[in-house]
């Protein structure tokens, strides 16, 4: 097994059936490579109860660590490395038989990346209970997707992945801040904190916040439960949010019209490195457009509002565009469940100054075509004359 780890050919293991029933061991422990911050490391997780906690064990220590956790605690063990599956099994007696099984990996195995930054399965496995979605009743116990909640489920992973992206633009040295506005149940902001604290081990503080008292006191109870204890939930508004003087990530998922505007604002006040938001309802644009020119779409209630989301979308990602940020639109589910399913997804970047100037002329050009007058712009004015050379 030692050697499995040290040539870096184990590919993972489940070490179940304690030998001893006290002394506080983890009912099961399930073993995987990883990549971290360059380096190989083997990511233990323990399985205690209904909660499930990680530690990630450098390459040249794993393979002792391995094998003194299954000889000491377990009798069973099912090892999957490039060239077989084996199964040990102990006696009470601690006498071992092993099972041997060849696998022939696929070119795709033999390719798959380890890295954190650009995981290719899913970031949480079905068949790995995870106890905040226990919780939340999207899995059952022993790992199974409720039939109900698959959609949930796959929404939960594309989030994931689009946060895992990222992750090499936020602080690796450091605690890591983070502010969910508009949390709602918070599917999503336990899922972040379980991959990055629980699955990552980072260090993070978590804020979310609602308006819903209910909401929170739901929440709060569930982070409490799960022992989430750098995750904190509080009514509150986004505009009168003041808590914070710096945070590096913000997430705001459906907050309404100019709601969203708002948490990006205070997103760019705070200088924060990644910005995750999915707008909801749009509706300041779609009373100001005016354009002689286009009548033909706009005099369509239905096709003026799809046109006013678009157009707002496009000026949000403009003028962080403007500010350094550079931006992706990405859909975030499959737009047959929600029309609502755009995620803008910003990094901030060193952006240069003709860079931001010639964004800022094609925002303006826009802008003036539409007869608009947007919410972010007038909230942001100051920041946008500094950052475009004081053009305006």
């Amino acid at each position: 097994m030692e050697q499995w780890v040290a040539e870096g050919r184990l590919r993972g293991a489940t070490f179940s059936q304690l030998r001893r029933k006290d002394g506080g061991i983890p009912a099961k422990t399930v073993i995987r490579p990883v990549e971290l911050r360059g380096s190989l490391h083997y990511q233990f997780q323990y399985y205690i109860d209904n909660k499930v906690t990680h530690e990630n064990v450098p390459q040249d220590l794993a393979g002792k660590r391995m094998a003194e956790w299954l000889i000491e605690h377990y009798r069973q063990a099912l090892i999957r490395t490039d060239e077989a599956d084996v199964q040990v099994l102990f006696s009470k007696k601690g006498k071992a038989a092993v099972l041997s099984k060849p696998t022939s990996p696929s070119a795709a195995e033999k390719n798959e990346t380890l890295s954190h930054n650009r995981q290719k399965q899913r970031v949480v496995q079905e068949g790995e209970a995870a106890p905040f979605l226990v919780e939340l009743g999207i899995m059952t116990k022993d790992g199974k997707v409720i039939a109900k909640k698959q959609d949930k489920f796959r929404q939960i992973n594309r989030f994931l992945e689009m946060v895992t992206d990222v992750l090499p633009y936020l602080p690796a040295d450091r605690e890591i801040t983070i502010v969910d506005f508009g949390c709602g149940k918070s599917y999503l902001t336990f899922a972040l904190y379980h991959l990055l604290a629980v699955q990552q081990g980072r260090r993070i503080s978590v804020v979310g916040l609602d308006l819903k008292a209910d909401v929170i006191a739901f929440c709060t109870e569930l982070a409490n439960k799960l022992g989430y204890d750098r995750l904190r939930f509080q009514v509150g508004d986004i505009a009168d949010y003041k808590d914070q003087t710096e945070v590096d990530m913000v997430v705001t998922l459906h907050a309404c019209d100019t709601a969203t505007d708002a948490a990006l604002v205070k997103a760019v006040e705070w200088g924060a490195s990644v910005i995750l938001s999915v707008p909801c309802c749009q509706h300041e644009l779609f009373k100001q457009i005016a354009n002689d020119t286009m009548k033909p779409l706009l005099s369509h209630g239905l096709l003026k509002e799809r046109f006013s989301a678009l157009a707002t979308d496009a000026i949000r990602a403009q003028l962080l565009e403007v500010l350094g940020y550079r931006v992706q639109m990405l859909e975030f589910i499959d737009p047959e469940h929600t029309p609502k399913n755009m995620l803008i997804r910003a990094v901030r970047t060193a952006g240069s100054g003709s860079d931001a100037l010639r964004k800022w002329r094609e925002y303006e050009a826009f802008r003036d075509m539409l007869s608009a007058k947007p919410y972010l712009e007038r909230a942001l004015e100051d920041r946008l004359k500094n950052a475009a050379g004081d053009v305006k």
